[in-house]
């Protein structure tokens, strides 16, 4: 490899020379000749534009004739002359457009000037290419920009992998926890998490470390979103609200994208709160379905949710909330400590809570003065948060359509009725034959609801029918909310079930399909005594229904069937025969034995229609006194 030594003067800096070999310097002299040449051109047109005069044919043909061009030179659509000496402008050559000989001849006789005019076209041809070309992008450019925007984006593809969370701050939400109610233990909770972002030097004295997370459990409708925002309302943090389901895409790798996004914008706002609303959407358990394929979308976001949520500390302030109604299929390294540290559960609200969300509710609506909540709640067993807001909701409609000044209670009572029920049919017509079926049947209810102890109390019988198939109900009212019920209640419901079919059996002698839900609902119950609760002596103390699935133990296993032998299940059969032969009869047994009350109230009902609590009150008293039927 040749080597070049320096020179004696290599101590002396050299001077900068120009490396052929360096673009830059290419490009300077490039510039310095497109320059050059530039001017060079423009030099000439301006000397040719001095030099030159343009003149009609007519005029140029006379300079012919004349004598004064000493050269001509013809091209395709023009010619040129040089000129003899200089016109008075000092032009020395004239130029005009050519024109046919043939036709030159003949306008010359007319002494008139004359000149050819070449029309351009490149205006005509640039629009012909132009238009169309554009019209053609713009529709492509306008079905992108929609597709990127159904997808999420914010006007491209670049943006697909963007988190699409919803910044809330306190005064968008506008939810604190004085909205919400029926839920003090969840909200006991979360009040501490709020506590902890707004002083985590007072609540960390001691060493402990706020919850990496915190899983809402609950049934549709309990409030699991609105304590959210609650907690949002009153942190006054940043508050990121996503779906479980918007971080799967059509796209490999855009989900795990998006959890990262997510959690990156959330620590940039730190102390902050990220709400994940449908969790079991994102967290099913991973190779829950092995046949339908393994390593999927689904399951890289959830493991990259799982490295996040190992990931963000919890002393800067950063608090992940998940709401779910399907805790069971979540995967059990999502609900590990240290990444949900708590699982709150939302259930439905008893009596006390009911009341203190519908007084929450009625804050919107102008209640009557007499209006008693607790008789509202006491009416309405089972439902959710959300199921009380539609009925504050419907009970101000129904006043507004009778015309009313406010909302009293014969409003929440239809409304109830018609959540319940269904709408009023009374456009559906029965013969006489089967409303006297119907009066019978319902009066069969009530009567045996009234007359067996610990029941609850009959609020409502009609005859008008209801919703798609309910010709007739009977509505109860709880005198309180039970969570345990022993073998001699749960009889006691079978009979009241039975009773309408009862009195139909007492007083026509034949059956009707009027009875099919109650025989639905009596088979369940009577097979739950016998397969659940062990409440038969001659199986035993022993559980023989199926195992549920449970995706967690064994991952995409099915729930195993029927493991008993034939005889097990066949004493299972007769056992659940007897229990509601038994009932049906001592239901029988009761309505023969005040057939005379059973009469009055069937025609009272199919006089009036609808009997309320008042009206049923005298036939109340009279079954009171109603031997009880023994049991066999």
């Amino acid at each position: 490899m040749p080597i070049q030594l320096p020179d004696k003067d290599s101590a002396k800096p050299a001077a900068r020379r120009p490396d052929p070999g360096n673009r830059q310097t290419q490009w300077n002299v490039g510039y310095w000749l497109l320059a050059l040449l530039a001017l060079i051109s423009l030099q000439n047109l301006w000397q040719a534009g001095s030099q030159t005069e343009v003149l009609p044919y007519s005029a140029f043909e006379q300079a012919l004739a004349e004598g004064r061009v000493a050269e001509v030179f013809v091209r395709d659509n023009t010619v040129t002359g040089r000129l003899k000496t200089p016109d008075a402008s000092g032009k020395t050559v004239i130029v005009a457009n050519r024109v046919e000989p043939d036709l030159a001849e003949r306008l010359s006789q007319y002494e008139v000037p004359y000149t050819r005019v070449i029309e351009s076209t490149l205006l005509r041809d640039l629009l012909s290419w132009i238009v169309p070309a554009a019209v053609f992008f713009g529709l492509w450019f306008f079905l992108i920009r929609r597709l990127a925007e159904k997808q999420g984006g914010l006007g491209g593809f670049m943006s697909i992998g963007k988190s699409r969370a919803k910044v809330y701050v306190e005064r968008d939400t506008g939810v604190t926890f004085a909205d919400v109610a029926g839920v003090d233990e969840a909200k006991a909770e979360l009040q501490e998490i709020v506590a902890f972002l707004k002083d985590p030097q007072g609540y960390g004295r001691l060493g402990a470390r706020m919850p990496k997370g915190v899983l809402l459990v609950g049934p549709p409708g309990t409030g699991k979103t609105l304590l959210a925002k609650a907690v949002a309302g009153e942190a006054g943090v940043p508050f990121f609200s996503i779906s479980g389901s918007e971080f799967v895409e059509m796209f490999v790798g855009v989900g795990a994208a998006r959890v990262r996004d997510l959690f990156e914008q959330a620590r940039a706002k730190a102390p902050a709160i990220i709400f994940v609303d449908e969790l079991d959407a994102l967290g099913r358990a991973r190779g829950s379905f092995p046949g339908i394929g393994g390593h999927d979308e689904r399951e890289q976001t959830l493991n990259q949710l799982l490295a996040e949520l190992d990931g963000f500390d919890t002393t800067g302030g950063l608090v992940l909330l998940a709401a779910t109604n399907r805790p069971e299929i979540l995967d059990p390294a999502l609900l590990r400590a240290g990444r949900f540290d708590r699982q709150v559960l939302v259930d439905r609200p008893d009596k006390m809570g009911r009341t203190q969300i519908l007084r929450v509710h009625a804050r919107k609506i102008r209640l009557g003065a007499g209006t008693d909540l607790e008789q509202v709640a006491a009416l309405t067993t089972g439902f959710s948060g959300a199921d009380l807001a539609n009925l504050c909701n419907e009970a101000a409609l129904a006043a507004t359509r009778r015309g009313g000044d406010e909302v009293t209670l014969a409003d929440f009572t239809q409304a109830i009725e018609r959540i319940v029920a269904g709408l009023e049919k009374r456009n559906r017509v029965l013969s006489a034959h089967e409303r006297e079926v119907v009066a019978y049947h319902e009066m069969g209810h009530a009567l045996v609801a009234m007359a067996l102890p610990g029941s609850d109390a009959v609020h409502k019988v009609s005859i008008i029918p209801r919703g798609i198939g309910a010709l007739g109900y009977t509505i109860q009212r709880p005198t309180e909310d039970r969570f345990l019920m022993t073998r001699r209640e749960l009889e006691h419901k079978i009979m009241v079930l039975l009773g309408g079919r009862a009195a139909e059996s007492l007083v026509f002698g034949e059956l009707s399909t009027g009875a099919a839900d109650d025989l639905a609902k009596v088979t369940d119950i009577a097979r739950d005594m016998a397969m659940r609760y062990g409440m038969v002596e001659e199986l035993g103390h022993v559980v023989f229904e199926a195992p549920r699935p449970r995706f967690l133990d064994v991952p995409g296993m099915e729930a195993p069937g029927w493991r008993g032998s034939p005889e097990t299940q066949q004493r299972i059969d007769t056992a659940v025969h007897d229990i509601v032969q038994q009932a049906f009869d001592r239901s029988r047994a009761l309505l023969e034995g005040q057939r005379e009350v059973l009469e009055r109230g069937a025609r009272e009902l199919l006089t009036r229609e609808t009997l309320d609590e008042a009206a049923l009150r005298p036939l109340a008293q009279a079954m009171r006194g109603a031997g009880m039927p023994p049991a066999r």
